[in-house]
């Protein structure tokens, strides 16, 4: 005959929570990367682009978890982290990369229809680079103030999605993306018919203006 035995206290609790923290992040990561790539998929009228850019988001939120917990170790002394907070970085960072991303790349797209890729990429960053910037210091600037709080997982939060907001707007949108860019070029907006569109050349551009211009 078996025999069953339930355990109380803190300790089973805390087990129970991890569990269920372990089965949250499995289910519910995963579902927000598909719902975000279908929706810069219909943005974007591309695969290639979108599959690069959530890459790029989930590039951005392992880089800034793995600092952050060597941070938390070595530099704050921190016993550990909150089951749910890789959860609840990966929320913010996904949100607010995507915000920056779309922002990029549809001004990027704009121009690409003009230009081409490699130029379009160019003006669309230089177009839109400084205001990513000022909004990701902005935003980043917020979420340290958390790190003021005598609380360890909103002092964890604060830190981690700020350390990722400067990380994302910093190095990943003005140089990763823009290198992709430059690299893929057209490719990048396979299979729509910008994918078939060469750059154009400024001197023809410039002609072109002239021929406008004069007619």
């Amino acid at each position: 005959m078996t025999e069953e035995a339930l355990v109380g206290g803190l300790t089973a609790v805390n087990l129970d929570v991890r569990a269920a923290s372990d089965r949250d992040n499995l289910v519910l990561i995963p579902i927000i990367l598909v719902v975000v790539l279908l929706i810069l998929m219909v943005l974007l009228r591309s695969i290639v682009a979108p599959v690069l850019l959530i890459g790029t988001v989930v590039l951005s939120f392992g880089a800034a978890l793995g600092v952050s917990a060597l941070v938390f170790q070595y530099l704050f002394g921190f016993g550990g982290a909150d089951t749910s907070f890789p959860l609840f970085v990966f929320v913010f960072l996904v949100a607010l990369g995507i915000d920056y991303n779309i922002f990029l790349m549809t001004r990027v797209r704009e121009e690409a229809l003009k230009y081409g890729t490699r130029r379009g990429a160019l003006i669309g960053l230089g177009a839109t680079g400084g205001v990513i910037t000022s909004a990701g210091l902005v935003l980043a600037g917020t979420f340290a103030v958390l790190g003021t709080l005598p609380l360890v997982f909103l002092a964890e939060l604060g830190f981690a999605v700020a350390f990722g907001v400067l990380l994302d707007t910093i190095i990943v949108r003005s140089v990763l993306v823009t290198a992709l860019n430059l690299d893929l070029g057209r490719h990048m907006w396979w299979p729509s018919g910008l994918g078939n569109k060469h750059d154009v050349a400024p001197d023809a551009r410039a002609d072109e203006q002239k021929v406008l211009v004069g007619s």
